[in-house]
């Protein structure tokens, strides 16, 4: 073998696995989060050029769009006692471990805390099913939807929605799906988080039939994925 196809496979694959480490440091401090706080929906902070931070608090869901995330914990309150100040150091250590790389898909979940002035960032929590979410979202806008084609290669969006089935056979392909691009950022998202952790891939991201054609490229390639819905009740 090439020896530089061998260290760009060897590199591609210490990336992959970096990846899925991120994911699942956040997943398992998510959860310790929410079973202290189950309201708990972003982990604020500051961060550095060294790439460590200092933890602020956590903050609930914001209950409208002009309104701001109610404060449920705040780390650097020591007056009243709160479960999250028992496992304050190990979320600051896993929120940190989780950011660590640059290329960490945990930074997509990542922006600007609006609400405070200077150094404040949101994290926002993954959901507890990934999948789950991603069906929700769909049905929403496309009711109908028995699947969507996801592209690997366009950090996890979607590019096709199957609604039902054709006289031929086929599914009904809609390319353009009617969602905003907010929506559409969210569900990418949550799709390159789960392309980014194998258990979930395995489960529910299949190989597209060989004769699948992509709207957009002249290829289709192996990164192109078919993610069956549940139907809606």
């Amino acid at each position: 073998m090439n020896p530089v196809i061998g260290t760009t496979r060897l590199e591609a694959e210490r990336l992959r696995v970096e990846k899925a480490y991120c994911l699942a440091v956040l997943d398992h401090i998510t959860a310790k989060i929410r079973a202290a706080c189950p309201e708990a929906v972003y982990v604020t902070f500051a961060f550095y050029s060294s790439r460590t931070l200092d933890l602020h608090g956590v903050l609930g869901a914001q209950p409208s769009r002009l309104g701001t995330c109610p404060e449920l914990w705040d780390n650097r309150d020591g007056e009243d006692e709160h479960p999250l100040d028992y496992i304050a150091d190990q979320i600051e250590s896993d929120v940190e471990t989780a950011l660590a790389p640059y290329s960490s898909p945990a930074w997509a979940s990542v922006h600007r805390n609006s609400a405070a002035d200077g150094n404040s960032w949101l994290l926002e929590l993954p959901p507890a099913d990934r999948a789950a979410r991603v069906a929700e979202m769909v049905h929403e806008h496309h009711p109908e939807a028995t699947a969507v084609v996801v592209d690997g290669r366009a950090a996890g969006r979607i590019i096709e929605i199957h609604e039902g089935v054709a006289d031929d056979g086929a599914p009904v392909r809609i390319p353009r799906p009617r969602w905003s691009s907010a929506c559409d950022t969210a569900l990418a998202r949550l799709l390159g988080q789960m392309l980014a952790l194998p258990a979930l891939a395995d489960r529910h991201l299949m190989p597209l039939p060989g004769d699948y054609t992509h709207p957009y490229r002249a290829t289709t390639g192996d990164q192109v994925r078919l993610m069956p819905l549940p139907p809606t009740a």
